[in-house]
């Protein structure tokens, strides 16, 4: 497959069933010692399900050096965050959105170790995510026994399609706050075929034998499924044109060289003012902002030249209400533009929406915006 088809990756489904030997999963097994030696396999992308459906089976962060995993507890932490179904901690919506560091950094992995989901092709679209509080598989014919109870999901008050504008308004909203914190988010991006469109399996999470409308991609595309994919479009160009949100390299929380001032990343509640220990464990934990240092990247080009991008501030709200931020003051920036808004779906280049370092910006609920520094 290497050699002469030129597949340059794998990807291992249950692969925690790989690694068990005498029944426990030992990371330390002999089919990972035979990948690491192979002077051909251990070359490609090696990606992992890192779990199973036995005892012990999951095993994400779990994997050795050379491995990516797909990385379950960003998809957990993600939808929780966003559709409230379990509060997760904003300790733990931090570490996902930064690559996961708590999971791969002692391994001596980098961010691109964790591919980050919100959906995948078992369990529910990103659209069926936010229309249905339970699965619909009774055309599976298994009496809805078959596919994951655990969906973490909310129908936003209507169980499947409605004409309510307000939660189809709603919907929409929480679809692009999901591919904008998972584009943004450190690590390498996966995006299930068809939710950049749009696409509902009718609330049925287990497809597999259903070939038909169910699983198929319709592309005869609405005006709302269009200004999807214009949005998913814009957020994909916007991630390969600034690399601060593709690091090769984990964040420090400190200036990369004597010379910086500012730390390569920093954290802040919606008043302003940085994170606290105890800001971390708020039981709130519903609103943040994190400034992203374009000029603390510690990294080199291929012509050996330091990689160096624009900074930005993020500011997260998952309440049900507006919250007002306050902007950093002029020590990160002086001023900002607003360039990514999934309340308004918008991704533009800095234009005539500035805010001033110190001054406050009003975030729609269940929303993020995304800030770019504006150079003096």
């Amino acid at each position: 497959w290497v050699t002469e088809m030129h597949v340059d990756g794998f990807r291992f489904d249950l692969a925690a069933t790989l690694a068990r030997e005498l029944h426990e999963v030992d990371r330390l097994s002999a089919f990972f010692d035979l990948i690491q030696q192979d002077p051909i396999v251990s070359q490609v992308k090696l990606v992992a399900e890192p779990w199973d459906v036995g005892e012990g089976g999951y095993q994400v962060g779990n994997f050795p050096p050379l491995w990516s995993e797909w990385n379950g507890k960003f998809r957990d932490t993600v939808r929780d965050y966003w559709l409230q179904q379990h509060i997760p901690a904003l300790r733990d919506f931090g570490y996902r959105f930064t690559g996961s560091s708590d999971l791969y950094e002692a391994s001596s992995r980098r961010p691109s170790a964790s591919v980050n989901f919100v959906t995948a092709h078992d369990g529910f679209t990103i659209a069926d995510l936010v229309a249905y509080d339970h699965k619909h598989n009774e055309a599976n014919l298994e009496d809805s026994r078959d596919g994951t109870d655990d969906n973490r999901s909310w129908n936003h008050g209507v169980e499947g399609p409605t004409d309510d504008p307000e939660v189809l308004d709603l919907r929409r909203r929480q679809r692009r706050n999901f591919l904008a914190t998972l584009l943004l988010s450190q690590g390498v991006p996966m995006v299930l075929h068809g939710d950049e469109l749009g696409r509902s399996q009718g609330g049925n999470n287990n497809v597999y034998c259903q070939d038909n409308e169910t699983s198929w991609v319709d592309w005869d595309l609405d005006e709302h499924e269009h200004a999807l994919l214009g949005f998913t479009s814009a957020l994909a160009a916007f991630r390969t044109a600034h690399p601060v949100f593709r690091r090769r390299r984990f964040f420090q929380g400190k200036p990369v060289r004597r010379a910086d001032e500012l730390r390569d990343i920093a954290w802040f509640t919606p008043a302003g003012k940085e994170m606290t220990d105890e800001n971390w464990d708020d039981d709130f934990g519903r609103a943040i902002a994190v400034f992203l240092n374009g000029r603390a990247i510690d990294e080199r080009d291929e012509r050996g030249e330091r990689v160096v991008d624009d900074s930005f501030l993020l500011a997260f709200n998952a309440h049900h209400e507006d919250i007002t931020f306050t902007v950093p003051d002029g020590e990160y920036a002086s001023t900002w533009a607003l360039v990514v808004d999934t309340a308004t779906g918008s991704v533009h280049e800095p234009g005539d929406e500035l805010v001033a370092g110190g001054a406050t910006l009003d975030v729609t609920a269940r929303s993020l915006v995304v800030l770019q520094r504006v150079e003096s």
